[in-house]
């Protein structure tokens, strides 16, 4: 875990989670080497890459410091808050509930089954 950031507060656009994206594929990353990196892969220019940039130091998900730009928050914790907001918002907090609408339009594989039931198996072993 990277720290003790409240994750409920760190809610990103679609454009911002493709910068964090790009900043966890490559950090540490030289706030410059961010800017070039942004320019190839978003086509943005350097005020735009330091304007999100500062925007998610805001947020508390990412630092700049001395021109090296880190996460504070890894992209699994990210993602994992992210997933339990939908589950928590859209399913009144019922896995199953969401389980079953995501597997009634897409046919879970066996190895997915599988690696499911492994979880269940140690969670209830734990």
């Amino acid at each position: 875990m990277k720290g003790t950031i409240i994750m409920e507060n760190i809610e990103l656009g679609a454009v911002q989670e493709r910068f964090a994206d790009l900043v966890w594929a490559n950090e540490p990353i030289a706030s410059g080497e961010l800017v070039q990196l942004c320019e190839k892969e978003l086509n943005w220019n350097k005020s735009t890459t330091y304007t999100v940039l500062r925007m998610l130091c805001q947020k508390g998900l990412l630092k700049n410091e001395k021109s090296l730009v880190t996460s504070r928050v890894s992209k699994e914790e990210y993602y994992a808050s992210k997933s339990e907001r939908i589950v928590n918002d859209s399913y009144k907090g019922s896995l199953p509930a969401f389980i079953a609408a995501f597997t009634s339009r897409k046919k879970m594989t066996a190895e997915e089954a599988d690696e499911i039931q492994k979880m269940i198996n140690a969670f209830r072993n734990a």
